[in-house]
């Protein structure tokens, strides 16, 4: 029997219960990918990330899994396990290497953490209208796409309509076989934000993920661009709502600065 350190982690939040739920397990005996994909169906979060022990190059190997497929890089998990570590380890600052081999740095500053993320760019892209009419949004004023994360971006004018929209999950699954996700985004009218977003991916993970990380790769960007701006403040308006703090660094390096919360620390055993 294996029995792995196990918690549950709310990112991008300063109150349990908000923000995205991770799970985050300590690898200490080496789990084979399926064994990782149970473990994330199992707990049912979007994510669960998987941390290996210090390489040679004093990085932390970290994977991640959704319930339905491995996921190359995801932001709530990191700062999850961020978290995690500084907690349990009593570190200021580490770094995770993920499949890809890219090094994400990692730093604590009070209760904020702060984490590094490449940059990533976008170009035009058609949408089809099944997929408009999966979300309910009548009308685009941009639509772009990520290659790297093989996620659709539609920027639409107004972030109440963002935040009321009830997508048909099966018909926008249907809508379009070659994309990851859509991540709908919008201006923020609130007096401490730059705009907002929520993020679908019913082919992917679970149907919407509540504050997402990972889009900001090339989200910051494209709103940096509108809004001549390298700091910004992001505000995700899903159920549980969350936030994080954005800045470009240079053409190819950007930072997260957010807050969590772990609310459930147990021994998984398989």
């Amino acid at each position: 029997m294996k029995e792995i350190e196990t918690y549950i982690v709310d990112s991008f939040t300063d109150e349990p219960f908000k923000g995205n739920p991770a799970g985050v397990c300590i690898v200490k005996h080496k789990l084979s990918d399926s064994e990782m994909l149970s473990i994330a169906k199992e707990l049912g979060l979007s994510e669960t990330a998987f941390i290996g022990a210090l390489n040679e190059n004093d990085e932390y190997p970290i994977r991640f899994f959704s319930p339905v497929m491995e996921i190359p890089l995801c932001g709530h998990a990191t700062l999850a396990s961020s978290k995690v570590l500084f907690e349990r380890n009593g570190q200021d600052s580490i770094a995770f290497v993920n499949i890809q081999n890219l090094k994400l740095p990692i730093e604590r500053n009070g209760e904020f953490i702060k984490m590094g993320f490449p940059i990533y760019d976008t170009v035009s892209k058609e949408v089809p209208y099944e997929l408009l009419l999966a979300l309910g949004v009548k009308e685009v004023n941009n639509s772009v796409y990520n290659a790297e994360t093989k996620i659709l971006l539609l920027e639409i004018q107004s972030a109440e309509v963002l935040k009321n929209l009830k997508p048909d999950f099966d018909k926008l699954k249907k809508s379009h076989n070659e994309i990851n996700g859509v991540l709908v985004t919008a201006l923020s009218p609130k007096e401490n934000f730059d705009f907002e977003s929520r993020y679908f991916w019913p082919w992917s993970g679970t149907n919407e993920d509540p504050v997402t990380g990972g889009t900001h790769t090339f989200l910051a960007k494209y709103w940096g661009k509108k809004l001549n701006k390298s700091k910004m403040n992001s505000f995700q308006c899903s159920e549980r709502t969350g936030f994080m703090e954005v800045e470009l660094l240079d053409e190819k390096h950007m930072t997260i600065r957010s807050k969590a919360q772990i609310v459930l620390k147990g021994m998984l055993r398989i």
